[in-house]
C-alpha cells in the first residue's frame, strides 16, 4: 500500500509539472499575436517572434515639389488631409519622378507627426501609378500666382491672412486646402479658406465706409458693403464656357478667378481657358478679359 500511494505521488507531481510546461507554451505562442481589434507593442512583438505588421499605404496626390520637400493631398481626403514629405528621408528605391500631378502610393509605418500640414514619422517606400497624373493644382497656384502680381497694391500692405475659395472647382477638399496653404506660405500670410459668405459669416470682414447697414436675414452679403483690412481673398470658379473642338485625348477647362479686398478694391480675370494635353499637363491658359474694381 505504500509503494501504491508512492506511486501516485509520483504520477501526481509530474501530470502538475507538464501541465505548466504545456500552458508555458501555449502562452509564449499567443503573446506575439493579438486578436481583432487589438494592438500589440513592440515588445509584445519581440517577445513573441512574430514578425511586426504591414505598413499603411495610401494614395496621395503630390501638389508641389519645391526645395526637397514635397506638399501632398490624400487621395478623395477631407480639407485637413494635407501632408508634407521630405524627399531626402526617402528609401534608396522610391520614384525619384516625383513631380507635381503625379499620383504615389505612400507605404509608412502608421505613425502621423500632429503638425499642419501632417508629416510621416516613417515612411518604407513610395511608388508612382502610372495612370492618374494631373497638375490642375499647379495650373490653380500659377493663376493665384498671376493675380497675386497685378495691381499689387491690394495685397501689398497690412496682409496677415491670404484666403483662397477654391470650392467651385473640380479639386478635391484635401487638394484644395493644399493649394491655399501652399500659396499663403509663398507669401508668408496664414492661410484662411472658404467662400466670401462663409468668412463674412466668420467675421473676417468689416464693414466699409460705402454702408454700415446688415442685410436682410438670409439675404446673401454684398461684396460692395465690406472690406478686409488685414486679408484679401482669392478665388476660382469653373464655368461652361465655350471649347472648341479638341482632339481625341485632349481636354480643357473653362474659370474666372479674382482677388478681392473691398467693394472698391478687387481685380478679375474672366473667360479663361486651359488646356490639357495627352500626357495630362495643363499647358497653360488664357485669359479673355481683365476688369478693375
Amino acid at each position: 500500500m505504500k509503494k501504491w500511494s508512492l506511486f501516485l505521488g509520483i504520477y501526481f507531481c509530474l501530470c502538475l509539472i507538464l501541465g505548466g510546461c504545456g500552458a508555458a507554451q501555449t502562452a509564449g505562442k499567443t503573446g506575439g499575436s493579438a486578436p481583432a481589434g487589438a494592438s500589440v507593442s513592440g515588445e509584445d512583438l519581440s517577445a513573441g517572434g512574430t514578425e511586426a505588421a504591414e505598413g499603411v499605404t495610401e494614395t496621395f496626390r503630390v501638389i508641389q515639389a519645391d526645395g526637397g520637400v514635397l506638399l501632398l493631398a490624400k487621395e478623395n481626403g477631407d480639407s485637413g488631409d494635407v501632408y508634407t514629405l521630405v524627399t531626402e528621408n526617402l528609401p534608396s528605391d522610391s520614384d525619384e519622378n516625383l513631380t507635381a500631378g503625379a499620383l504615389a502610393e505612400i507605404t509608412y509605418d502608421g505613425m502621423i507627426l500632429e503638425t499642419y500640414p501632417a508629416q510621416f514619422a516613417n515612411v518604407t517606400s513610395v511608388n508612382i501609378l502610372p495612370d492618374g497624373f494631373n497638375d490642375l493644382c499647379a495650373l490653380y497656384l500659377d493663376v493665384l500666382e498671376d493675380l497675386w502680381t497685378v495691381d499689387p497694391g491690394l495685397n501689398s500692405d497690412g496682409l496677415t491672412y491670404i484666403g483662397a475659395d477654391l470650392s467651385r472647382t473640380r479639386l478635391t477638399d484635401s487638394e484644395q486646402s493644399a493649394v491655399a496653404w501652399a500659396f499663403a506660405a509663398r507669401h508668408s500670410g496664414e492661410p484662411v479658406t472658404g467662400t466670401f459668405q462663409e468668412l463674412a459669416e466668420q467675421g473676417y470682414f468689416t464693414a466699409s465706409h460705402v454702408s454700415t447697414l446688415a442685410p436682410e436675414e438670409g439675404e446673401p452679403i454684398p461684396a460692395a458693403w465690406y472690406q478686409w483690412e488685414d486679408g484679401c481673398l482669392f478665388s476660382v470658379t469653373e464655368t461652361e464656357g465655350d471649347v472648341y473642338f479638341l482632339p481625341e485625348g485632349e481636354e480643357a477647362v473653362s474659370f474666372d478667378a479674382q482677388k478681392w479686398r473691398s467693394g472698391t478694391g478687387a481685380y478679375f480675370f474672366c473667360d479663361c481657358t486651359a488646356f490639357r494635353d495627352r500626357d495630362g499637363h495643363w499647358v497653360g491658359y488664357t485669359v479673355g478679359a481683365e476688369a478693375i474694381s
